[in-house]
């Protein structure tokens, strides 16, 4: 796998342009193109707040997970697997892979973009190939970013509140959010 610089701490000192960069310049492997044998399953979880866990115990180490993040993949059944070239594990996600930990916006209304930090460290601006979607799950609206080949990231309450907060201010009809020319209604699916 290609060295890549570590992901920033936050997105605030970077323009919307920088975070766009940085994300195109994010190598993963071609997970993809990997079609080994099932082996079982790697004996890991996410956890719904975003932790990963081998054989019960949290990762620790921040590299590890990110390790590990870059080789995760989504079926078409659902099921999320960790794929190499001569190997495919059966993972355990509790809700979504990723947490969106952290949110930049430039711009307003149409002309707004809204930039996502990942809890791994990889930066998502919303738009038409990584769109928001909001599901009712009974206690109030889950909010979801696509992320890759079906991979989605939780957005984290407080980002939630933001997001809602720009909504509410735009006071838009339908209430929703413009990112990259696309718009996100806040109602529920």
């Amino acid at each position: 796998m290609p060295e890549t610089s570590p992901p920033p701490e936050d997105l605030t000192g970077l323009s919307l342009a920088e975070i766009a960069r940085l994300a195109a310049e994010r190598k993963l492997p071609p997970v993809e193109k990997w079609n080994p044998a099932h082996c079982g399953h790697s004996d890991m979880r996410i956890a719904r707040d975003g932790t990963w866990f081998h054989q019960g115990s949290p990762i620790g180490r921040e590299a590890m997970v990110r390790l590990f993040a870059s080789i995760l993949r989504r079926e078409p059944d659902g099921r999320h697997v960790l794929v190499t070239p001569v190997e495919k594990l059966d993972i355990d996600v509790e809700d979504a892979a990723f947490i969106a930990v952290e949110l930049k916006t430039e711009g307003t209304g149409r002309d707004r973009s809204l930039a996502f930090r990942l809890n791994t460290g990889d930066i998502v601006v919303a738009g038409e190939d990584h769109p928001l979607r909001f599901e009712d799950k009974g206690d109030g609206p889950h909010p979801y970013l696509a992320v890759r080949g079906g991979l989605e990231a939780l957005v984290a309450r407080p980002v939630y509140y933001e997001l809602a907060a720009i909504a509410i201010e735009e006071a838009g009809e339908p209430l929703g959010l413009w990112s990259n020319g696309r718009f996100f209604p806040l109602e529920s699916e």
